[in-house]
């Protein structure tokens, strides 16, 4: 793998997760009960100034709102019986190589379990060896500007990390660029309008967003390099829902909500153009018999699917099924033909609830291209 290094003097930043996509859910409060969060800082590259000044935050938030914080720098704890104390851990501007062998395996088993993970800025300039954790935080940084304004779009406000921000959100922060855009794998919350600073070089520019990840959730902000960031209400409020909705107490469960295009296996489809899809892609060349698999989607208790499709061909049969292309069945719908590649509507169906397993896709209908998938959702 290649790596971009940072050259000494440029100043970083810290991470939080979050994912999601079309069709998710307004988040419903509700009052938890007192929990713990890890705040781990360690740095094996470029360190930040405002690490201090984000571990007396979140201490700070903590003590208004229900939650104990143990801060540290000691890769040590990230064992499976010392993380079973935690509701949720905050990578707070780590960077570089930071755990070990072991301690990675500790750490994706409390994840997949359940666990939550929250990244603040630098927190995507850490471990480019460990392909987990690059699904984890969402993307990698690349490279970014010098420290100045931006204007950022808030594309949902529906989460508790959102629900207090306008439509927009002008501050002051370095600015991430990103290896590749996240967009297909996770539920953007943010992004940057690039005409309003120099130095972009994604066009479109998620900063902040959040995903499941197994049966545990992860979200991440780009924002969060100065020391000034951990003193501002709005960031203070944005860091806050990122970590309880990691910690999986400050809202309801969200819907589990994917890109057509992200498949991790397949047989025939492949990714598709699409101006006016999701992310400018759709799941397209679609046929009988084909199908795609989605690891990262698990199918457990699952009891509601739906899909944005459209179709300028044969329209034909989604068959929702768990744990491999010929599993079990847990549900099936009809697509119709919508009178154009670009015409898109949704379609949904009930679930059985009684997936195990990965959640796969299967498609069959006439000859020729059927349709195209460009979000769906399970619930």
């Amino acid at each position: 793998m290649t790596t971009f290094t940072r050259r000494e003097g440029l100043v970083g930043g810290a991470l939080l997760v979050v994912g999601g996509a079309l069709g998710w859910q307004p988040l419903t409060a509700f009052a938890a009960a007192p929990y713990q969060v890890l705040v781990f800082s360690k740095t094996a590259g470029f360190r930040h100034d405002s690490i201090p000044a984000g571990i007396q935050a979140i201490r700070d938030l903590g003590a208004a709102n229900g939650f104990t914080v143990t801060a540290t720098e000691d890769s040590a704890v990230f064992t499976a019986s010392q993380l079973a104390a935690y509701k949720a851990v905050v990578f707070l501007s780590t960077t570089g190589d930071i755990l070990n062998a072991a301690q990675q395996t500790a750490f994706e088993t409390y994840i997949n379990g359940g666990g939550g993970y929250v990244g603040v800025h630098a927190a995507a300039d850490t471990e480019y060896d460990w392909p987990y954790y690059g699904t984890l935080v969402g993307a990698w940084f690349h490279s970014h500007p010098a420290i100045q304004q931006v204007t950022a779009r808030v594309e949902d406000r529906t989460h508790l990390s959102t629900s207090h921000l306008g439509t927009t959100w002008v501050r002051t922060d370095e600015l991430y660029n990103y290896r590749t855009n996240p967009r297909p794998n996770v539920h953007v919350l943010i992004n940057l309008d690039e005409s309003t600073y120099s130095g972009g070089n994604m066009g479109d520019h998620p900063i902040a967003w959040y995903h499941a990840q197994g049966s545990g959730r992860s979200f991440y902000t780009g924002f969060g390099h100065t020391i000034e960031s951990y003193s501002d209400q709005a960031f203070r409020k944005h860091l806050l829902g990122g970590i309880q909705y990691a910690a999986g107490v400050g809202a309801t469960p969200p819907v589990t909500s994917i890109e057509g295009e992200a498949f991790t296996s397949q047989s025939g489809v492949q990714v598709a153009g699409h101006g006016g899809a999701s992310g400018g892609q759709t799941l397209g060349y679609i046929d009988n018999g084909d199908w795609a698999g989605y690891s990262q989607v698990n199918t457990s208790g699952k009891t509601s699917f739906s899909a944005r499709i459209s179709s300028g061909g044969a329209g034909g049969t989604i068959r929702i099924r768990s744990g491999s292309a010929t599993g079990p069945i847990l549900g099936t719908v009809a697509v119709p033909v919508t009178g154009g590649w670009d015409n898109f509507q949704t379609i949904s169906t009930t679930l059985t609830g009684s997936g195990s397993g990965p959640l796969f896709l299967t498609f069959s209908g006439g000859s020729g291209a059927l349709f195209d998938i460009d979000t769906f959702t399970i619930s």
